[in-house]
């Protein structure tokens, strides 16, 4: 089909080519008449508007990147803003240079000036441990995810604390977010000297390969034999065949404070840089034993 220019629309609407560019370009002045008018010519023309040539005039693209990696975690598929990556110090450092507004989702970075949407790891990570121990569990061990990502640190950091404030010394073992480490720190607890009879897991994505392999390979029971717990709340912990506990990540509400601090770096490149961390509540299902003192 010909494209359909502007100054198509504008002799069909009646009005002048400027008029149209109004219309079309957010805040600009245009009279109610006037909108409804090239609104109505440009549906009919089937018209619509040249985003390159307008950025070439206005030194705005309106086009935002996404950066996204990780997408076998079922968290990042789930959402209209899904992005996560270990963004090094030059790469960061080269877009502020290039006047490139930057908010990672999910992830921070130390010492770096970003504006960053993460979910209150720490405190969700202590909120986990303190967890477990409620339950009543003597043997507590935390399978974390990459220690190279803001997030794995974080929810390492707030469940020792948790632990050691209660004079437990908690079993620790590091792993890339992927099922294949998992399973194999998994096998590597159970097989220990001193076996966990719970498990704090970095992701649920992790937790999930957690499960499988207590049930399935070792045949184990969970939550009567080990306790798991998991971190995200993605639709697939809610299933029977997983009933898992897990710190829930507010989705919803990441992806608007994401949105909302991208769009004022947008307006306002000097605005300075956010750390917005919201809160993490605690799910509980099947997968752990209900607190001491509480009712099934």
């Amino acid at each position: 089909m010909e494209k359909v220019t502007s100054l198509q629309v504008a002799e069909r609407a009646g009005v002048s080519q400027s008029a149209v560019s109004r219309v079309f370009t957010p805040g600009a002045s245009a009279s109610a008449k006037t909108v409804e008018k090239v609104r109505k010519a440009a549906q009919e023309l089937g018209y619509r508007p040249n985003m390159m040539a307008r950025a070439m005039i206005t030194g705005k693209s309106r086009i935002i990147a996404l950066v996204v990696a990780y997408l076998d975690n079922q968290f990042y598929p789930h959402g209209i803003i899904t992005a996560s990556v270990a963004m090094t110090n030059d790469l960061t450092d080269r877009c502020n240079a290039a006047g490139i507004p930057v908010v990672m989702f999910n992830r921070g970075q130390d010492g770096a000036d970003v504006s960053s949407v993460t979910s209150a790891n720490v405190k969700g990570g202590r909120e986990a441990g303190q967890f477990l121990l409620d339950c009543g569990h003597k043997t507590i061990a935390h399978i974390s995810g990459w220690q190279g990502s803001s997030t794995g640190r974080d929810r390492q950091k707030g469940f020792c604390d948790a632990l050691l404030q209660a004079g437990m010394m908690p079993q620790l073992i590091d792993v890339m977010y992927n099922r294949e480490t998992a399973v194999e720190a998994t096998e590597t607890l159970m097989a220990g000297p001193n076996p966990p009879d719970a498990i704090f897991v970095g992701n649920d994505h992790m937790a999930f390969a957690v499960m499988d392999t207590l049930r399935g390979k070792l045949g184990l029971r969970v939550p009567e034999d080990v306790a798991v717990i998991g971190y995200d709340d993605v639709p697939l912990a809610a299933w029977a065949a997983y009933d898992l506990t897990t710190m829930r990540q507010p989705l919803n509400r990441m992806v608007d404070a994401t949105v909302e601090a991208l769009l004022t770096r947008i307006d306002d490149p000097t605005s300075p840089t956010r750390h917005i961390e919201i809160a993490s509540p605690l799910i509980a299902r099947g997968s752990t034993r209900p607190r001491k003192g509480s009712r099934a």
